[in-house]
C-alpha cells in the first residue's frame, strides 16, 4: 500500500466523523490559541519597555552627584556638590568610549507668559547644546540652543510640548518671551512629543535651558546635579561606566578605601533587567498555555485508542488481504498528525485574534513573531506524533486473526 493510498484512507476516516474530529481538534486549538496569545503578550510588553528604556538615551550613562548630609540634614543622590562641569569636559575629552556628554542641573519654578501659568513636573533642565542627540530627542520647531548659548549663560529656552499646550493654547511660541523665576526667557525652539516613560511620568511636560544659565540666574551655584553620557556604542557602554567611574575617583582624590561621590547608572542594565523580567513572565505564560497543548494531546490519545477498538475488525480485514504493520501505523499517525496540524494552524489564527482582541479591548502591547507561530505548529504536529504513536503501535500489533474475530 502505497502513502498516498494511506493518506486517503486516513482522511475519509476523520471525515467520517467529522464532530469527534472537530471536538478532539479543539483541545489542539485552545492551546495552540493560548500559546500563541500569551506570547505575543509577553513579547509585546518586553517591546514596549524596551522602546521606552531607548527613549531615555541613546547608549546613556547617568552620573549623578553625591549625597548630602549637613547638620543632620541628609539629601538623597544628586543633592551633594560632588560634579562640576569640568568633570563632564574631562569624560569627554578622555574616555575613549564616550561620545557625547552633557552636564544636567535641575531647578524648579513656575513658568508664566501673559496670563497663564504653568508649574512643569519635569522641572527646568539645564544642559549643553549636545541634549537632543544624547536623548535622541528630534526638535518640532524652531532649534536647540547652540554652543554659543551655553558659554555666555544666554536666557534661552526650548520647551517640551505639554509646556507649549498650557502656555500658548496651540499658538506658536517660538520667538516668544516666557518668565521662569520671573526671568525673561526667550523660547527659540520645541521639542517633539515623547510621550510618557515607563514609570508613567509625562516627559514632555519640560522646560531645557543652558546649564550655565540654570547655575548662574536661577540657582547661583557652581556645581552640577548630574551629567548625561552617550556612548560611542551599545557595547561600549560598559567599558565607559568603568572609564569614568576611574576618572572621577582620580579627579576627587578618592583614596582606595573611600566610597565614591558620586553615581555611575547604566540604562544598559535597567535595559537588561527589565528584558530578563519580561522573558520570565513570557515563560511563565507561555508554559501555562503550554499545558493546554498537552491536555489537547491526550485528548487525541484517547480518540485515537477508542479509535482503535472500534476499527479492529477493519484492521484485521485489512492485515488478512495483504496490509502490512507499517502501513496500519502509519495511517493512524497520519490521523493523529491531521488532528494535531490542522487544530494548530485554526489555533494560530485563533491565537492572532485573541492577540489583537486583548490589544483593543484592554490597551495592552503584543507583538505576535513569526518564529512563536512556526513553533507553535511544529510543536503541535510533535504533539500529534507523540500522542498518536501509541495508538498506532497498538493498531499496528493486532493479530489479523483475533481482529477479525473481535465483535
Amino acid at each position: 500500500m502505497d502513502l498516498l493510498a494511506t493518506i486517503k484512507i486516513a482522511l475519509r476516516a476523520l471525515t467520517r466523523n467529522k464532530m469527534r474530529s472537530i471536538l478532539t481538534m479543539l483541545g489542539i486549538i485552545i492551546g495552540v490559541g493560548a500559546v500563541i496569545a500569551m506570547v505575543g503578550i509577553g513579547q509585546g510588553a518586553s517591546a514596549s519597555i524596551q522602546s521606552q528604556i531607548a527613549q531615555l538615551g541613546n547608549n546613556m550613562l547617568y552620573v549623578q552627584a553625591g549625597s548630602t548630609n549637613s547638620g543632620g540634614m541628609r539629601g538623597g543622590s544628586g543633592s551633594g556638590a560632588t560634579l562640576t562641569a569640568e568633570d563632564v569636559e574631562a569624560i569627554a575629552r578622555e574616555c575613549p568610549a564616550v561620545k557625547l556628554a552633557s552636564p544636567g542641573v535641575r531647578a524648579n519654578g513656575q513658568l508664566v507668559f501673559g496670563n497663564q501659568n504653568w508649574y512643569p513636573s519635569g522641572g527646568i533642565s539645564g544642559a549643553n547644546e549636545q541634549f537632543p542627540d544624547i536623548r535622541l530627542w528630534k526638535i518640532g520647531s524652531g532649534a536647540f540652543f547652540t554652543d554659543a548659548d551655553v558659554r555666555s549663560s544666554n536666557r534661552v529656552a526650548v520647551l517640551g510640548q505639554t509646556v507649549v499646550d498650557n502656555l500658548f493654547s496651540g499658538g506658536d511660541p517660538v520667538g516668544q518671551t516666557i518668565r521662569i523665576r520671573n526671568l525673561p526667557f526667550q523660547v527659540v525652539g520645541v521639542l517633539s512629543p515623547k510621550g510618557q516613560n515607563q514609570y508613567g511620568q509625562d516627559q514632555d511636560d519640560v522646560v531645557v535651558i543652558p546649564y550655565t544659565a540654570a547655575q548662574k540666574k536661577l540657582l547661583s551655584i557652581t556645581y552640577i546635579n548630574n551629567a548625561m553620557i552617550s556612548a560611542s556604542s551599545p557595547a561600549a557602554t560598559y567599558t565607559a561606566q568603568k572609564q569614568i567611574t576611574d576618572l572621577l575617583r582620580q579627579r576627587h582624590k578618592l583614596l582606595p578605601n573611600q566610597e565614591d561621590d558620586f553615581t555611575v547608572r547604566n540604562l544598559t542594565d535597567v535595559a537588561d533587567a527589565a528584558t530578563e523580567s519580561s522573558k520570565i513572565m513570557t515563560s511563565l505564560l507561555a508554559s501555562v498555555a503550554g499545558v493546554s497543548l498537552m491536555v489537547g494531546g491526550i485528548g487525541i490519545m484517547n480518540i485515537m485508542l477508542v479509535s482503535v477498538t472500534e476499527r479492529t475488525r477493519e484492521i484485521g480485514i485489512r492485515m488478512a488481504i495483504g496490509a502490512r504493520g507499517g502501513a496500519i501505523r502509519r495511517q493512524f499517525l497520519i490521523e493523529s498528525v491531521t488532528l494535531s496540524l490542522v487544530g494548530g494552524i485554526v489555533g494560530v489564527f485563533a491565537g492572532l485574534l485573541a492577540s489583537v482582541t486583548i490589544s483593543h479591548t484592554l490597551n495592552w502591547p503584543t507583538l505576535v513573531s513569526p518564529a512563536s507561530i512556526v513553533v507553535s505548529v511544529i510543536f503541535s504536529v510533535l504533539v500529534g506524533v507523540g500522542f498518536g504513536y501509541y495508538p498506532a503501535r497498538k493498531a499496528a500489533a493486532l493479530d489479523p486473526i483475533d481482529a477479525l474475530r473481535y465483535e
